[in-house]
């Protein structure tokens, strides 16, 4: 078995438009990419309405479309250096995102940890941790 089974989380947009780019520049910073667009086939021209974003060939994170969005989730995300988590933290503010704590060291919480955390245009909580 690989360490923990978490295979993907799926968080739904009130905005989709917004919220992707929000989550392009975000999980861009740390080295994951929209791997999947869908739309509704049975549309002439069909608008994209789920995304998925990887690092590797496996999509973990989806961006979905609908009437209720998700709202104060938190998803916590490695980052493989310091510098990366400064990356997400400034990305994800210049597409949008609000800061809810701003690159650092965290002793009280996680001891040898550097994070960020910041909100999507929906108040969830996306974060990043590094090594010192």
């Amino acid at each position: 078995m690989l360490g923990i089974p978490l295979d993907h989380v799926t968080v739904t947009a009130s905005d989709f438009g917004t919220s992707l780019r929000f989550y392009d520049a975000a999980l861009g910073a740390l080295g994951m990419q929209r791997l999947h667009e869908l739309g509704d086939e049975e549309e002439d021209d069909p608008a994209v309405e789920v995304a998925a974003y990887g690092a590797d060939e496996h999509a973990s994170v989806w961006l979905v479309t609908g009437p209720a969005p998700t709202t104060r989730a938190h998803l916590a995300f490695r980052a493989g250096s310091a510098a990366q988590v400064a990356a997400f933290h400034a990305d994800a503010l210049a597409a949008g995102g609000t800061s809810h704590d701003a690159p650092r060291r965290w002793p009280i919480y996680r001891r040898g940890e550097f994070n960020a955390i910041v909100l999507d245009p929906d108040g969830n909580l996306l974060e990043a941790i590094s090594d010192e």
